[in-house]
């Protein structure tokens, strides 16, 4: 969130009324302007290749596309290095899920969870059924049958291609929202589940089922993987890095296998024989397990994310975000083709987080970060191994905070010299907002716990020492949504779903001023009724202004955290930022400008409508450099809205 701009001016604008300060009056008047906001379209604000699965179907292999729209499926030739057959679904976000029966390739969908067969042989691709809104998982049984993992009603279900019949196994656990990974025999289907680990073995004809996960690895967050060949069950466990080899005549003492090096999640497993190969994150490895043995084999990149590995002979392939690697095992070295430039060309995306820098505006998105360039209005990408869920430019260097496994990493405003600094740790992965204090040199994060977990936390990154603080459970019981800072004090945002697959302990958000330099909590209050999270706070005019998911508007004094005035802004999220010209905020349908008031609540002027913003998650809006201008998305394009009122 763009508080960083307003503190970059408290420098370059010190004599206008605008600058932070808590002691500023509340009704300070606003210079006013009556010229029509321009708004420049500056092209799509972000597009990506990036896929999430991928199914070897003869010497074929299949992937699709996530995030973009339409969905893209695509059949890359490991021989010629193209993507020479294509076709595009007509619902759908993305697929975390792909099986095959013969030549027939069945693809689980998400949002919705439709489930597309694709005929290999002719290209064509028809939808056959529909389980929900997500499928995490699909596999295919020895009969010919196709069974599906669900989220979030945590299901099992099955389609016989034969009949079209659908089947419903119900939930794996109740109260678990995950089936995250699936895989079947001719008797059992095998489900991974989540937030909290369990695999549960479901008999195929009467339903019945048993968890089979020992009971010491009950703390583990997810079944996350599985791989079965014949008599033989892989599952991976998150977020340790451990893989269990079971034998199915008797489920009851399966082999552990520990990755080394604190990689904490196994994300593809495949048999080849006696062998198993796996990759792993965050190191992005490859291994072989082989006569009990671990063995690293390397990895193409730091970071990588195997979806899926193959073996033919004595090749070892893998797909991976946006490429397909060989691995030669006898010089130990990758090879790979990046699938955009192979045919599976980048679409426009669900942008995540935008800011701006005096020579650059950056959006990012699933695997790396689009720059603008302001000079020439080019735009180009710098891929990233995760999704940067915050962006904080700080003189000549932007600072990210990145999905997963809350990474911290830094990088030039063209892109260059992209390093990761460190990971914040504490069962954390989520960061969630940022905010820069210029007096102690902190960049400041706020995140969210792992799936399952409580408590997020407030971090402290100062860049003139690389020392690191967390501050986990600084606002109680609840993740940190949002956060800014003035004076040395942070003034934080909760919400009070924990993480994913959570259950809210409080009735209500809370927002919580923290002492930096004390590292005490000053106060900490609940100041809305039924508010489940604060999608943003900024400082402004010596005021604390606060929004909620639900459309309100808060307005506090930061000295005490005293309610001063609310008022509701519309019926979803906004997030907030600082201008030359005032206090502006988006809710992803329009831009609007927030005028306060002597007395009473401040003035909604609605500045520019019909965006439509097609976004992942929060309302994305930031500042130019120099405050003249706002950048936000209207459908998935970047725009410039200049002649602010």
């Amino acid at each position: 969130m763009d508080k960083r701009f307003a503190r970059r001016l408290i420098t370059a604008l010190l004599g206008l009324t605008l600058a932070v300060s808590v002691s500023a009056p509340a009704g300070a008047s606003i210079p006013a302007t009556t010229e029509t906001p321009v708004v420049t379209s500056l092209g799509p604000a972000s597009a990506v290749t990036s896929t999430s699965v991928a199914e070897q179907v003869g010497d074929r292999i299949w992937t699709i596309t996530s995030g973009v729209s339409p969905v893209q499926v695509g059949a890359f030739d490991p021989v010629a290095k193209t993507v020479d057959r294509k076709l595009s679904l007509p619902t759908g976000a993305g697929a975390w899920a792909m099986t095959h029966i013969g030549t027939d390739l069945y693809i689980g969908l998400y949002t919705p969870g439709d489930v597309y067969k694709v005929d290999t042989t002719t290209g064509t691709a028809t939808k056959v059924a529909r389980f929900g809104s997500f499928i995490w998982s699909i596999a295919a049984t020895p009969d010919g049958k196709i069974v599906a993992g669900t989220y979030p009603d945590g299901a099992v279900h099955e389609y016989d291609p034969a009949t079209g019949a659908t089947r419903a196994y119900g939930a794996a656990v109740a109260g678990e929202q995950y089936v995250r990974s699936i895989a079947a025999d001719a008797t059992t289907i095998y489900a991974g589940v989540g937030t909290k680990a369990h695999l549960i073995a479901i008999d195929r004809a009467t339903g019945e089922r048993r968890d089979v996960l020992p009971a010491k690895y009950a703390d583990r967050t997810f079944v996350a993987a599985l791989a079965l060949d014949g008599t033989r069950l892989a599952a991976s466990l998150s977020p340790t890095g451990t893989m269990l080899v079971y034998d199915t005549r008797d489920l009851s003492n399966p082999v552990e296998v520990q990755t080394p090096g604190g990689d904490q999640y196994i994300t593809a497993i495949t048999f080849a024989g006696a062998d198993l190969y796996l990759g792993t994150r965050p190191s992005g490895s490859l291994f072989r397990y082989r006569d009990n043995t671990l063995t690293r084999l390397g990895s193409p990149y730091d970071g990588a994310y195997f979806n899926r590995i193959f073996v033919d002979g004595t090749t070892i392939r893998a797909e991976l975000t946006s490429q397909v690697v060989d691995f030669d095992q006898a010089t130990a070295t990758f090879t790979g083709t990046d699938l955009g430039q192979a045919g599976l060309p980048p679409a426009p995306e669900q942008a995540m987080a935008i800011a701006a820098t005096s020579t650059s505006v950056l959006v990012t998105g699933k695997a790396g970060i689009q720059v603008h360039d302001l000079a020439t209005g080019a735009s180009t990408r710098a891929f990233l191994p995760g999704e940067a869920k915050t962006l904080t430019p700080v003189g000549r260097s932007v600072y990210l905070g990145v999905y997963t496994l809350a990474r911290l990493w830094q990088m030039k405003p063209d892109g260059s010299d992209l390093h990761e600094l460190g990971q914040i740790g504490n069962e954390q992965t989520r960061p969630t907002d940022e905010a820069y204090d210029a007096r102690s040199r902190t960049w400041l994060i706020s995140t969210e716990p792992d799936y399952g977990k409580f408590d997020g936390t407030l971090v402290e990154q100062h860049l003139d020492t690389g020392q690191r603080e967390v501050h986990r459970g600084v606002v109680p019981h609840q993740s940190v949504r949002s956060v800014t800072t003035g004076d040395g004090i942070a003034y934080l945002g909760g919400a009070t779903r924990n993480s994913l697959g959570t259950d809210p302990i409080l009735p209500a958000a809370t927002i919580v001023a923290f002492d930096l330099r004390r590292n005490t909590t000053l106060w900490e209050t609940t100041p809305l009724t039924k508010a489940q999270s604060y999608s943003d706070v900024v400082l402004y005019r010596g005021r604390l202004y606060a929004t909620t998911d639900d459309g309100r508007l808060v307005v506090l004094d930061p000295r005490t955290g005293k309610v001063v005035t609310s008022t509701t802004l519309g019926t979803s999220q906004s997030r907030l930022v600082i201008a030359r010209a005032g206090l502006y905020g988006t809710d992803s349908r329009r831009v609007f400008k927030l005028t306060p008031a002597r007395t009473g609540a401040p003035t909604v002027t609605t500045v520019v409508e019909g965006l439509g913003a097609q976004i992942y998650s929060y309302p994305l809006i930031t500042a130019s450099h120099t405050g003249d201008a706002l950048y936000t998305i209207k459908g998935r394009d970047l725009v410039r809205i200049t002649k602010l009122p």
